[in-house]
């Protein structure tokens, strides 16, 4: 597979993960977007024995898009930082088949994750003796446009709850999105992942203290995604 590098410099690298890797290793033992980078590193820059690679967030397997790395313990813990303290944008595209109303919004609820059953619901308060430990959950959504019954949503989540936008999308506003049929999707997509992309991610550098802005294009492969290209 051709790694394509987004964005580079001494303390971070981001690439345009595929959608069905996983982006760093788990049970499995399938390679990872992880050990992808690792191997260009050393490769591109000739370094011997192991290069240091630090995860800063994820990408569920079925999900696209950009992906960032820390190559320095400096820029890991202060990148890391910086996401804990939600200052860094970042901005999805998903593809439903079902028009949210109203077609821009903001949803807010708690949401659990059931560890057994790698599963998320949103409930309506924090705290219950049946789920312990609900988190609070915000994103904002709107409609960028339309080809027959595909919709292609902008979601901005404020928070990083595992499989947010999936459960808040399906759950919150009936608008599951493409192929996800653990949130709903009555139909799964060939390749078995499902349309949901990582756009952009927008921050302040934080050792150079510039602002970068990184951008990934959906998989061209993907017919689906192909309905909307030129869209910005």
């Amino acid at each position: 597979m051709q790694l394509q590098v987004l964005y580079e410099d001494n303390h971070l690298i981001a690439v345009n993960k595929p959608a069905g890797y996983l982006s760093q290793s788990d049970a499995t033992g399938d390679v990872t977007v992880m050990d992808l980078v690792k191997e260009y590193i050393k490769v591109r820059y000739g370094k011997p024995g192991d290069v240091f690679l630090g995860s800063i967030h994820r990408l569920d397997r079925p999900v696209s898009g950009v992906i960032l790395f820390a190559r320095t313990s400096k820029g890991l813990t202060r990148m890391t930082e910086l996401f804990r303290e939600r200052k860094v944008t970042k901005t999805y595209w998903a593809i439903v088949a079902e028009q949210p109303s109203p077609i821009e919004g903001r949803l807010e609820g708690y949401i659990y994750k059931d560890p057994q059953k790698n599963l998320s619901k949103v409930l309506p308060k924090a705290n219950s003796n049946r789920h312990q430990g609900a988190k609070k959950a915000v994103l904002d959504y709107r409609l960028l446009g339309r080809v027959g019954s595909n919709v292609l949503l902008e979601v901005k989540p404020e928070t990083g709850r595992p499989h947010q936008i999936r459960v808040q999308l399906a759950q919150q506003l009936d608008s599951p999105i493409r192929g996800d049929l653990k949130y709903g999707f009555r139909q799964a997509n060939e390749d078995g992942n499902i349309n949901l992309h990582s756009r952009s991610l927008e921050f302040l550098h934080p050792v150079k203290k510039e602002h970068v802005r990184i951008v990934a294009e959906p998989p061209r492969q993907d017919q689906m995604w192909q309905l909307f290209a030129g869209i910005e």
